[in-house]
């Protein structure tokens, strides 16, 4: 039989928290940044109410360049910047400017794809009646949008917890650091296995609560 023997539900319940503290708050600020990229990116794009090549081609090259970059590297590169602005660079607060650099292009982009399943009918008709771009925005790209908003922003979060793994696994506490500090280099499976679990409840919830989400707002 396997043994828990070394497993605290004190400190699983703890690094439970902690998780759900970086994602729940990252979150948040790659909703609202990752909205206004994506909104950027596709807004600057040729044919569009704020076309301008250059702005679109900075703001893309940007997204593309953060996407790319491995997060524990990008990690390291934002210490200075997480010193300045988080007074720290551990624990579940110090990871919190790396979640969201790493995450928020990735929603940007997703924001950009949602937009682009418009039908240009939609937009044009909106137009034609004299809409200012404000009200395109507020009115159809975004209310259209919405299930697939919605959609990628669950994608990200999931990406996120998993991004916390990482981040843990060098001070940011969480779940990861439960499960690769305490558990693995320890070598307490028991403490790892219980980790991954909880990890997977999480991802399941978030999953289950973006699934209902779109649908309730999924008019199609």
């Amino acid at each position: 039989m396997f043994s828990f023997e070394n497993v605290k539900l004190t400190d699983v319940w703890q690094a439970t928290l902690e998780t759900m503290y970086m994602v729940g708050l990252s979150s948040i600020f790659v909703l609202v940044l990752g909205l206004l990229i994506g909104l950027l990116m596709y807004l600057t794009e040729p044919n569009r109410p704020l076309q301008n090549r250059f702005i679109n081609f900075v703001v893309s090259a940007i997204v593309n360049i953060f996407r790319s970059i491995p997060f524990i590297i990008l990690i390291l590169l934002l210490i200075p910047f997480t010193k300045v602005i988080m007074q720290t660079m551990l624990g579940p607060k110090g990871a919190i400017p790396a979640l969201v650099v790493s995450a928020a292009p990735f929603y940007a982009r997703l924001v950009w794809i949602g937009l682009n399943e418009i039908p240009k009918g939609v937009i044009e008709a909106s137009e034609s009646m004299g809409a200012s771009t404000t009200q395109i925005i507020t009115k159809v790209l975004i209310p259209e949008a919405l299930p697939s908003l919605i959609s990628g922003l669950t994608v990200t979060a999931i990406a996120i917890i998993g991004y916390t793994a990482v981040a843990g696994a060098i001070g940011a506490r969480g779940l990861g650091d439960y499960a690769y500090l305490i558990g693995y280099t320890r070598t307490k499976l028991d403490i790892v296995l219980v980790a991954t679990i909880a990890i997977l409840i999480l991802v399941f919830i978030i999953q289950f609560i973006g699934d209902v989400a779109t649908k309730l707002v999924d008019k199609r």
